[in-house]
């Protein structure tokens, strides 16, 4: 493992010491050269209190959902193992956003960076703030693909494996989501 200050990790797994609770992030940028603001979310995740960076996805060139007059995304998903509350975590992720520069002028806008708390493992919950697992990720290629990638023995609540998951999406409307691994 190489530890850096610029926006780089060479290794796709990172542990150094594991905290109690395992959560997946996905990461999504558009804005202000978006592999950089993807590959700096990583490192911010990996500086968090009481958490440590387990595994990064590669790269995915997501074409946009929703609005379509913008660029393509940049995409990924991380594991993380945590000590905070999933309440706790949210509010850092919100707040990774908020330090890179993110603006919510309205629904689907382009961003410089979106972190999404996906699953925090063991945890089902629907409140205002935060519904967990993710309401909308097994709709979304840039969630199942760099998902299936780090944490192909995940079974999700409802929905089963996720690389079976990830299989299905090769014959739905969800394969004509524009993405593609970055080398």
């Amino acid at each position: 493992m190489q530890e850096s200050n610029d926006a780089t990790l060479d290794d796709k797994t990172l542990s150094r010491k594991s905290f109690a609770h395992t959560a997946f992030v996905a990461l999504g940028s558009n804005l202000q050269d978006p592999v950089l603001q993807v590959k700096k979310a990583f490192l911010a995740l990996k500086n968090l209190p009481q958490t440590n960076l387990i595994k990064t996805s590669s790269l995915y060139c997501t074409a946009p959902i929703g609005y379509q007059s913008q660029p393509d995304f940049i995409n990924a998903v991380v594991q993380i193992s945590t000590d905070l509350s999933p309440f706790d975590l949210l509010d850092a992720l919100l707040n990774t956003e908020l330090l890179a520069g993110r603006d919510r002028p309205f629904a689907n806008a382009p961003r410089v960076l979106d972190c999404d708390l996906l699953i925090y493992v063991g945890v089902t919950m629907n409140t205002v703030k935060l519904t967990l697992p993710h309401s909308r990720m097994c709709e979304r290629a840039f969630v199942l693909l760099p998902l299936a990638e780090i944490a192909p023995d995940l079974c999700l609540e409802k929905h089963g494996n996720v690389v079976k998951l990830k299989d299905l999406i090769q014959n739905s409307a969800v394969q004509n989501q524009g993405i593609k691994k970055l080398a």
